[in-house]
């Protein structure tokens, strides 16, 4: 009896220890604040709970001492396979870090002194009136719109994480019972194995780019005095602007080079279309293909300096 007591009380803590589930585990996320790729795709669904182990043999009869054991009961059936993970959310946009304070630029050279002026006539007359300012000149025509360019998509989100493990199987039937005349039953079989796990879901589909709804700011070229060349000290700055948008290829560049109503330049239409010209002539020579330029009045007027031109982007369309 005291026999019989033990087995079951072993046999009790062994179903116990199976039981127990493994602890949840927390995976570190990437800190995504900063990037344009979309967030990691949800984890796959726990696997299918195993299939309930098969009935454990019958013991043999009993003699005058205890039967022998039961055999172990089968290994359950593997878990389904986990269905596919959801789709991937569309890519967000963040602004970037800000680029590094420009140097300061160098002091203008002193401008010589003009000659003394020779001292006019005693009888000279008066200056005549100022002739009136001329026409301004009329705006040159908008550029046609470049073709479409190719649809952009995000790259293909982390494969979630592997299905939880199946629930443990049911334990295996405890053998019938010997003869009465023969002896105590056979000892219970051990419980069956616990079924595989799942397989991991597929990877969700790769989340969209993200959009770039309106013109937005991102760099300035500045001109010398009634100047239309771009400066050397600002071709790094060309090469940053065609690295980034060739980078990301759902992006088109737009051109403004509109002026200051209140700047000290001179008024001059021309002049202005010569700079942006400039400014498009030194982007393609970066490498940006020329449909992705546009030129035209993108910017805020009311935040344009004098003899700068300003460089957008947004989402081609």
């Amino acid at each position: 009896m005291k026999r019989e007591i033990l087995t079951i009380a072993t046999a009790a803590i062994l179903i116990a220890g199976c039981t127990s589930q493994p602890a949840a585990m927390n995976y570190p996320q990437p800190d995504n604040s900063n990037s344009i790729v979309g967030p990691r795709g949800p984890d796959g669904p726990t696997g299918a709970t195993g299939a309930q182990g098969a009935t454990g043999a019958q013991g043999a009869p009993g003699y005058a001492l205890a039967g022998a054991r039961g055999p172990d009961g089968p290994m359950g059936a593997t878990g389904a396979q986990g269905p596919m993970g959801a789709t991937g959310a569309p890519g967000d946009i963040q602004r970037g870090v800000a680029g590094r304070v420009g140097n300061a630029g160098a002091t203008g050279a002193t401008g010589a002194i003009g000659e003394t002026g020779a001292q006019g006539v005693s009888i000279a007359g008066y200056a005549g009136a100022a002739g009136a300012p001329g026409a301004t000149g009329l705006q040159g025509p908008v550029g046609a719109t470049g073709p479409q360019g190719a649809t952009l998509y995000g790259p293909r989100g982390p494969a979630g994480y592997a299905g939880g493990t199946g629930a443990e199987g049911v334990n295996g039937d405890v053998g019938t019972q010997g003869r009465t005349t023969a002896g105590v039953a056979g000892a219970t079989g051990f419980t069956g194995a616990t079924g595989a796990t799942g397989t991991t879901g597929a990877a969700g589909d790769k989340g969209v780019v993200g959009i770039v709804g309106q013109w937005t700011y991102y760099r300035d070229v500045t001109f010398g005095y009634n100047d239309a060349h771009v400066p050397a000290s600002d071709t790094g700055k060309i090469n940053a602007i065609a690295a980034y948008v060739n980078a990301n290829p759902s992006l088109q560049l737009g051109i403004d080079g509109s002026m200051d109503p209140h700047g000290s330049d001179p008024r001059d239409q021309g002049l202005d279309d010569r700079r942006v010209d400039a400014v498009r002539t030194a982007l393609i020579a970066a490498g940006v293909p020329a449909w992705r330029i546009k030129t035209g009045a993108f910017g805020n007027a009311q935040t344009h300096q004098d003899r700068h031109v300003e460089v957008l982007f947004a989402t081609a369309n």
